[in-house]
């Protein structure tokens, strides 16, 4: 078995692993982009796209469609978790029928590029986000990003307001009043990119710390904002666009939590990001390439700023539905370091927060 084999089947049992102990978890500039139609031009065949997305089917099914009217080729998704996903295009290697992977974060990205399973997009794709917001070589690229954040209720810790980073939650003052979601896929990334940030023994001290001030466990991160907002507990780790949309669905005056953005170099802080990968040895790369062009098109940068309150990665395009806190620089790792999902669930599980 070759070095790369070795690897794509080392990396597939831990993603392997880590689906099975995160089964609840749940989802969830140099030039501006060019339009829908600049995407339709590139298109191609009578070839099927096939695509398999970890994003949530009610979230992106409704610009897949719109994708599929401006490559001009049929589309055909398969959605799951990212995890899932992952693990079984790296069992499948070569062999797939996948042309494009759509993935809720950077990680699993990571993982398939370091199984070379990634083709390198072309540098007019690539230049169309932030360096930050791509892989260094090239084989994935970001479609929207989103920020971790503090909920807090403002009645029982005013204080909050004015956190700048992750350590100042462990405090006394809030033994069994934090929530948050462990078996979710962004708690697992946040986790990850502390250990990337602060090693492995710096990443054990702070969960240690914050296992012993027993924070209440939640299904996902709806429900900790639910939690805060409804005064079970104090402070929660969210994603931002929880919150965004709650303000949108309710109104301002009927949601009672409110959100707080650490420092940008904070691990609190870490800017995930969705993405998309094309596929070695796709039958249909052209087709992938344009669906990747039409995913970073202001038209679809339009539909995440508003329908999913993410942030857009390509300059110029802002949200018209929702109030966005400005992003700072972000933490200093590359994203494809989060793929190190294996042991942040080994490390979750040693401090007992699984």
């Amino acid at each position: 078995m070759s070095l790369t084999n070795r690897r794509a089947a080392a990396v597939a049992a831990g993603l392997a692993t880590a689906l099975s102990l995160a089964a609840c978890s749940t989802e969830e500039p140099a030039e501006q982009a060019g339009d829908a139609t600049d995407a339709a031009t590139a298109a191609v065949d009578d070839t099927t796209l096939t695509i398999y997305s970890g994003r949530n089917e009610n979230l992106v099914g409704p610009i897949l469609e719109d994708l599929e009217a401006a490559v001009g080729t049929e589309v055909e998704v398969r959605y799951a978790g990212s995890s899932e996903l992952a693990a079984q295009l790296l069992e499948e290697g070569d062999g797939t029928q996948a042309d494009l992977f759509f993935s809720q974060d950077a990680g699993a990205l990571g993982a398939l590029a370091g199984a070379d399973m990634l083709t390198a997009l072309p540098d007019d794709v690539l230049n169309l986000v932030d360096e930050g917001y791509r892989d260094a070589e090239g084989r994935w690229v970001a479609t929207s990003a989103r920020a971790r954040v503090l909920a807090y209720d403002p009645e029982q810790a005013p204080e909050v307001a004015e956190m700048t980073g992750i350590d100042e939650i462990l405090d006394e003052a809030y033994r069994g009043k934090i929530g948050f979601a462990p078996t979710n896929a962004s708690f697992h990334s946040f986790v990850t990119a502390l250990r990337v940030d602060r090693g492995e023994d710096g990443a054990r001290q702070w969960l240690e710390d914050f296992a012993a001030l027993e924070p209440q466990a939640y299904e996902n991160n709806n429900a900790v904002l639910d939690a805060v907002n409804g005064g079970q507990v104090s402070v929660g780790l969210i994603n931002h666009y929880y919150w965004y949309e709650r303000i949108a669905e309710e109104g301002a005056d009927a949601v009672e939590a409110e959100i707080r953005f650490l420092d940008s170099d904070d691990p609190g802080a870490l800017v995930n990001v969705a993405g998309v990968g094309v596929l070695n040895g796709s039958d249909a790369e052209d087709a992938a390439i344009a669906a990747v062009e039409y995913l970073l098109s202001e038209e679809a940068q339009q539909y995440f700023a508003d329908e999913t309150a993410e942030y857009p990665v390509v300059e110029g395009v802002t949200s018209t539905e929702h109030d966005l806190a400005p992003l700072g620089e972000g933490l200093n790792i590359d994203l494809n370091e989060l793929d190190s999902l294996e042991e942040t669930l080994a490390l979750l599980d040693e401090v007992g927060l699984t």
